[in-house]
């Protein structure tokens, strides 16, 4: 009887280390295909970044207000950083955002030399400035707010419009330099307006993502 219980207890023993071998070698293997996948969206971020380039002078008017077809592409650009934060962690952001922001000076310029229009400085420099330090400001908070918070509604929902509102406001002190059209404002608010419902939208599949292995 003895000899019995032992070998149960021997068996049970096998069976959970087995089970937990089982369990820690399927979380190596999701780890390991993370960690080879995040190149594949910083290569699609580069990819939106550039489509939205190709689209900003492509534009549509209502009511006397100019916009641009740009303005539905920049919305997703957050999303995609957002995703690879919490999918890949802050660093693998960074190098998206670093990759993404010389895609668009370098797209900008080949695009100048083949249509042979003069390169303007400071609509790539007004450009650039707005993405990369928008992009920056919205990975910070949005890190923090995956590091202090539930993941929030509402504050990443702020997170995004606020991202707007530094990459339009940095865009026009560089590119118009500090000169502002009388219609400005109304493009201006409309564009935040019509961004912040694609955004509303965005944020839903934003707070139901799962956090990637590596992220803490």
């Amino acid at each position: 009887m003895t000899s019995k219980i032992v070998r149960k207890a021997k068996s049970s023993v096998k069976n959970v280390t087995r089970k937990y071998e089982s369990k820690k070698m399927d979380e190596e293997q999701v780890l390991e295909v993370e960690r080879e996948g995040w190149w594949v969206y910083v290569l699609l971020l580069s990819t939106i970044v550039i489509l939205a380039q190709s689209l900003k002078d492509y534009t549509f008017s209502f009511d006397n207000v100019t916009l641009t077809y740009s303005i539905f592409i920049i919305p997703i650009i957050y999303f995609v950083t957002n995703f690879i934060t919490k999918k890949y962690g802050y660093s693998k952001s960074i190098i998206g955002i670093s990759v993404s922001g010389v895609a668009l000076v370098v797209f900008s310029f080949l695009m100048s030399f083949v249509i042979g229009e003069d390169f303007n400085f400071y609509d790539i420099c007004g450009g650039f400035c707005g993405y990369v330090i928008s992009q920056f400001v919205n990975l910070t908070i949005y890190q923090y707010i995956l590091l202090n918070t539930t993941g929030s509604f509402i504050l990443i929902y702020l997170t995004y419009l606020f991202a707007f509102v530094v990459n339009y406001l940095f865009y026009t002190l560089i590119y118009m330099n500090l000169l502002v059209f009388d219609n400005y404002w109304i493009s201006y608010f409309a564009t935040l307006i019509l961004q912040g419902i694609m955004c509303f939208l965005l944020v839903f599949f934003d707070v139901n993502m799962k956090r990637g292995i590596e992220v803490d």
